[in-house]
């Protein structure tokens, strides 16, 4: 049966997920703690994997419950802080990491999602599987680290998530909400970073590239990608549907109109 097996949320933009077992939704239609926060430079663009692997040697931690975020590097300094109070020393500590002075901004309705007009992203769990077979050494939580979906889905075949963009694509519902298709989501450097250390994996676009090519399902609408790049879909949740709550366990079934 297919089913959410997995909820996942980036509470600072570019740094580590953390898992939930339920999630509600803010009033932008993404999930409650998605890149509520980013770390932003003096001339407002934000630090992340795209900007600079760096991103990649620290380990954070945040609890959704008291909003403690818990931060450490890889030659074992950590620090705990209240992003609420404390916002300065956290500023000042990840200013000294990445050699830059920078503000912790905050958003509560949104969050800093990429495409701010969608919602979720959403992959399944073959989908995962399927790539990390595609190369030597990868795990299946590797490839989950790199490709950052928000809600995943079991029980479904590899690249099901493709079928719900471009001419006529269903929707599909999870739970007690609506989730629309927008579009299959183009990748960047980040997937080729291991998400432990920043060292890119040769070779790691070209044959993702190949293998993806290959395998494309035949009933997936090959008008809506724009090349074979892409993985995961970014959906949007109707307004009317935010107000629900989504939790691991819920049933998930295609609504065709």
């Amino acid at each position: 049966m297919a089913r959410v097996d997995r909820l996942r949320v980036y509470p600072i933009k570019g740094l580590d997920g953390i898992d939930l077992e339920r999630a509600e939704f803010v009033t932008g239609g993404t999930l409650a703690f998605d890149r509520e926060f980013a770390l932003v430079d003096e001339s407002g663009d934000v630090v992340n994997g795209k900007r600079t692997p760096r991103v990649h040697g620290l380990e954070t931690e945040f609890d959704p419950e008291t909003g403690e975020l818990a931060v450490g590097t890889g030659d074992g300094d950590r620090q705990r802080f209240d992003p609420e109070n404390e916002r300065e020393t956290a500023e000042d500590w990840f200013g000294d990491v990445f050699d830059l002075e920078l503000t912790l901004e905050r958003d509560r309705s949104l969050g800093f999602v990429d495409r701010r007009e969608m919602g979720p992203s959403v992959i399944s769990t073959a989908t995962l599987e399927t790539v990390a077979d595609w190369f030597d050494d990868l795990s299946v939580e590797s490839v989950r680290r790199r490709m950052r979906a928000n809600v995943e889905v079991g029980g479904v075949e590899p690249f099901w998530e493709d079928r719900f963009v471009g001419s006529g694509a269903p929707s599909f519902v999870a739970g007690d909400v609506r989730f629309d298709g927008v579009t299959s989501c183009g990748r960047c450097v980040v997937p080729k970073r291991d998400p432990d250390t920043g060292e890119e994996l040769a070779g790691f676009q070209q044959r993702f590239v190949e293998k993806r090519r290959e395998t494309f399902p035949g009933w997936a609408d090959g008008d809506a990608f724009d090349h074979y790049y892409t993985l995961m879909l970014i959906a949007d949740v109707p307004e009317r549907y935010r107000d629900h709550e989504l939790e691991v366990g819920d049933p998930v079934e295609i609504v065709e109109e």
